[in-house]
């Protein structure tokens, strides 16, 4: 629906910085457009340069300039970043919705990402209506309640469920995010901050469904008014709800599209591993080489996706090697690298959208989890659903190599 006069509400999205979280909340968009909805994506400013014209309707508002005013890599790394982040987007947002509000389509709700849980304050003061949007599972997410509930010195307000045999959380070291104070780690409190405010919310929303995590979900909608919205994937791959839907829109780095997918196109059904760890996961050098050499003297051929910070990990000239047998790439179309043929199995680090995407598209994983709701995704994708393997690790974690 591309005529605004004909739009039946107006509603903000406030998404969080990052490609895993940017991407379900623009696909969601996309739905509410189609269904008559005005929408405007807020973000920062960086995240807006960097989505191409995803869908008609949709409008792109910048509430934060991270490219001038300090991104994650300016004065006081991650958390200065936040700091800032929430300060003046605050502010901006608050200016920006009141904008609308004597106009003919006034701003009726804020959907924000958990994880910027100042922007329930935002609507309070507004007096609109909100909807906290989770971009992990809820099976992580329910993991983390009660250590919420220790911090905040709460009773839980339900029983709490039981989920034997989950993992210990491995938790990366991110000084950037301040010191080591207290019995949770920086990066933990951070991640209980998205129960602040979120039973304030009018609608908690998961890109999740309920066959996926039934108990989980079931459990979860006696603590919030829940809704599943999963899986948030482009149309095309999905129901072909929307026209012409096949892609997010944003990307890290430009994806390697036409490399990949004629290669994709030489092998056979099924023949091809298909390698990432996604936009912020990474191996270590030792684990790298350990992978570097499972894929040579494996029976199939492989696309491997490196990232430009991780290709000092490779072994020497091996990007280099046969381009028959493997690929190697800095970036590549996900979805449809997934849903080509030739694709048989997905190594993967198990964050929630590429869990989603090859669970979604029938890809078996093997599940090589780095940290946080990585550890947990990978338990399910074993255990829980059987759609794929963890290789057995050493006591420093690496997994070597089975002849």
């Amino acid at each position: 629906m591309d005529n605004e006069e004909t739009c039946i509400a107006h509603v903000v999205v406030l998404a969080y910085h990052g490609q895993g979280h940017i991407n379900p909340m623009v696909q969601f968009s996309k739905r509410l457009a189609a269904k008559g909805i005005k929408v405007t994506v807020t973000t920062t400013l960086s995240n807006t340069k960097a989505m191409k014209s995803v869908y008609g309707p949709i409008k792109f508002e910048t509430i934060y300039d991270d490219c001038t005013e300090g991104g994650v890599a300016g004065p006081g790394g991650f958390k200065g970043f936040l700091d800032r982040f929430e300060a003046i987007g605050s502010r901006n947002l608050v200016e920006f919705i009141r904008k609308f509000q004597d106009s003919e389509k006034p701003v009726k709700c804020l959907i924000y990402d958990a994880n910027i849980p100042w922007a329930s304050n935002v609507a309070t003061e507004l007096g609109i209506a909100r909807a906290a949007f989770f971009t992990q599972s809820c099976a992580f997410v329910t993991t983390c309640y009660p250590m919420h509930c220790d911090l905040s010195g709460k009773p839980p307000s339900v029983p709490l469920l039981s989920m034997p045999g989950l993992p210990e959380l491995r938790v990366p070291n991110l000084p950037s995010l301040g010191p080591e104070t207290g019995r949770y780690p920086p990066i933990i409190r951070l991640i209980l901050s998205q129960f602040d405010n979120s039973e304030k919310a009018d609608w908690v929303l998961f890109n999740s469904f309920g066959k996926l995590e039934e108990e989980v979900i079931n459990w979860m909608s006696r603590l919030w008014p829940l809704k599943t919205i999963g899986p948030t994937l482009p149309s095309v791959y999905v129901d072909n709800r929307l026209k012409d839907d096949n892609d997010y829109g944003f990307n890290i780095y430009t994806p390697n599209t036409d490399t990949c997918m004629k290669w994709l196109d030489s092998k056979e059904t099924q023949s091809v591993v298909y390698v990432s760890f996604g936009s912020a996961a990474s191996l270590s050098a030792e684990q790298t080489a350990e992978l570097a050499n499972a894929l040579l003297h494996s029976s199939k051929s492989f696309l491997w996706v490196v990232k430009p910070s991780e290709e000092s990990k490779l072994p020497t000239n091996f990007s280099k090697g046969n381009p028959d047998k493997g690929l190697v790439v800095k970036w590549c179309p996900q979805l449809a690298v997934l849903a080509h043929d030739a694709v048989g199995c997905f190594v993967s680090h198990c964050g929630w959208n590429s869990t989603m995407e090859a669970i979604s598209l029938g890809v078996p994983l093997v599940a090589m989890p780095q940290f946080l709701d990585q550890m947990t995704n990978a338990h399910f994708v074993e255990h829980v659903w059987r759609v794929g393997v963890k290789p057995k690790t050493d006591e420093n974690g690496l997994a070597h190599v089975r002849k």
